[in-house]
């Protein structure tokens, strides 16, 4: 059974930090482009990062670039999100999903965990 599930979602004050995980069982995460992606409520959910499955590549939105960081651990089939200085316009429900193209656009994700929640308030 192909599964991505995601962990590590919660309530947190601005300023604050997140470790989100995402495991995979099933197939190899490691062999695929793994994405996380958010939604908040009332908007389009949107990549926020991803690292590509061939060479490794890791993007990341430009609302979170030097705050997010990506990472892959292949000896436990998971990828994180580590995510520092939250504010409230991160919060919103965080998916992980894996994709066998290159690029994590939404629409070319084959695999899609459940979701975790963040909340960034005081």
């Amino acid at each position: 059974q192909l599964q991505l599930v995601e962990s590590g979602g919660g309530l947190v004050e601005p300023g604050g930090s997140l470790l989100l995980s995402c495991h995979a069982s099933g197939f190899s995460a490691n062999a695929y482009s793994i994405g996380w992606f958010r939604q908040a409520p009332g908007k389009a959910r949107e990549e926020v990062s991803c690292v590509r499955g061939s060479d490794g590549t890791m993007t990341y939105a430009d609302s979170v670039k030097g705050r997010f960081t990506i990472s892959r651990n292949n000896t436990e089939n998971s990828v994180y999100l580590q995510m520092n200085m939250l504010t409230p316009t991160d919060a919103g429900v965080y998916y992980c999903a894996a994709g066998a193209y290159y690029y994590c656009a939404e629409e070319l994700m084959n695999y899609w965990g459940q979701g975790t929640q963040v909340t960034v308030s005081s």
